[in-house]
């Protein structure tokens, strides 16, 4: 599957977006003001956006929860319909454009959106591509326990099953393997 430097971008932005949602009712919110929004916007290089304020941080929080339910929609069919929700409201304008150094790419959010549909639009439709292609089961959840943080699976065979290889997935090969030992020394 061919991916495009800005769909690469718009999937790093989408995952990291939504894995700032606590994971439970007690844990902390990592978007937790608009000062932590500015960071989150300057972090992923997105472009044409004004002033931030409150009306922005929790629009973007609404749009990060749709997100959340495009990553654990059961089938493609519900993931399409999430996107086209989510890229409707967002009032798509596909346009090209070349700024900072970057070839060629396109654009979904209008000129002067505000930041969330300037997220729903681009990381709408960078999540599009992969329901297009048949590749929905890419967009995933770890599988560690502990934790359900998204994630994009880019490798070849769709195997990839944690967030971070070293660290979810370590940690559950070394519990793993610990168990075996303690079994065989009985």
């Amino acid at each position: 599957m061919l991916i495009t430097h800005d769909t690469r971008c718009a999937l790093e932005a989408v995952v990291d977006l939504v894995n700032t949602a606590p994971e439970t009712d007690t844990a902390q919110d990592a978007l937790p003001d608009v000062a932590a929004l500015a960071e989150f916007v300057r972090g992923h290089d997105i472009s044409d956006v004004g002033v931030l304020g409150e009306a922005d941080l929790a629009a973007v929080r609404e749009v990060r929860g749709k997100f959340a339910r495009i990553f654990a929609a059961p089938d493609a069919l519900g993931a399409a319909g999430l996107i086209n929700e989510l890229v409707a409201a967002a009032g798509t304008t596909p346009r090209l454009t070349d700024h900072d150094g970057y070839d060629w790419h396109v654009h979904y959010f209008a000129p002067g959106a505000s930041v969330a549909d300037h997220l729903a639009a681009d990381c709408g439709m960078a999540l599009a591509f992969f329901v297009v292609a048949g590749e929905q089961e890419r967009l995933r959840r770890c599988e560690a326990p502990d934790c359900r943080r998204a994630f994009v699976d880019l490798s070849r065979n769709r195997s990839r099953r944690y967030c971070d290889s070293r660290t979810c997935g370590n940690r559950l090969h070394v519990a793993a393997y610990r168990a075996r030992r303690k079994e065989a020394a009985g």
